[in-house]
């Protein structure tokens, strides 16, 4: 591992950018972007926002590709997927919640949120580019500009400061996914109020 991250941190802002487009243009690495994130901030702390506006702009630009290649051929590879079982829910919450759930996926990384799925679902069912490109990116800002000052502050200690408020950051993601929740509900009755007047 000691390797690995001598290896991107010598690629320097360049190989991060690279690293966040392919990441999701491609198959997932999860927390590759992150990691190399806060690996750079804490090792050239003087560059750690240029890095994290390069990790903005590498995953949007693998993310459009990805959305690109998901709305061409993906209504298909979804229904493959999302036909029983968990795909089902994922794709239902999408159909339900719309881009709340890309945003939620892009802002905080869980892995019972799997971030691609809502993609693919939000591009197979003719969501706007535009409308997805702003969500993607209002969402992986704060992620990535946190990540760059948390290596930045705390440099080589960022990785044990994130291992021991685990739990406080599972409370926070888990607060803003209900505050969304109950936004987007009290917004559904709002409207069904108003389609019954």
């Amino acid at each position: 591992m000691r390797h690995l991250r001598d290896v991107l941190i010598s690629w320097g802002p360049a190989g991060l950018l690279i690293l966040a487009t392919l990441e999701n243009a491609g198959p997932p690495t999860p927390g590759g972007t992150d990691w190399v994130l806060l690996f750079l901030a804490a090792a050239r702390p003087e560059a750690a926002m240029l890095c994290a506006g390069l990790a903005i702009v590498g995953s949007v630009i693998g993310s459009v590709i990805f959305f690109e290649v998901m709305r061409r051929g993906g209504e298909k590879m979804l229904a493959k997927y999302t036909s029983s079982g968990r795909g089902a829910r994922f794709r239902g919450w999408t159909q339900h919640y719309g881009l709340v759930t890309v945003f939620v996926s892009a802002l905080i990384p869980l892995p019972i949120l799997p971030f691609k799925v809502f993609v693919a679902c939000t591009a197979a069912m003719g969501v706007s580019r535009v409308r997805f490109l702003l969500v993607l990116t209002l969402a992986r800002i704060p992620r990535y500009l946190a990540l760059a000052y948390l290596g930045q502050q705390l440099g080589e200690n960022s990785w044990d400061w994130l291992r021991t408020h685990t739990w406080q950051l599972l409370a926070l993601a888990v607060v803003i996914a209900l505050g969304l929740w109950a936004f987007i509900r009290r917004a559904d009755r709002m409207r069904l109020t108003e389609e019954l007047q």
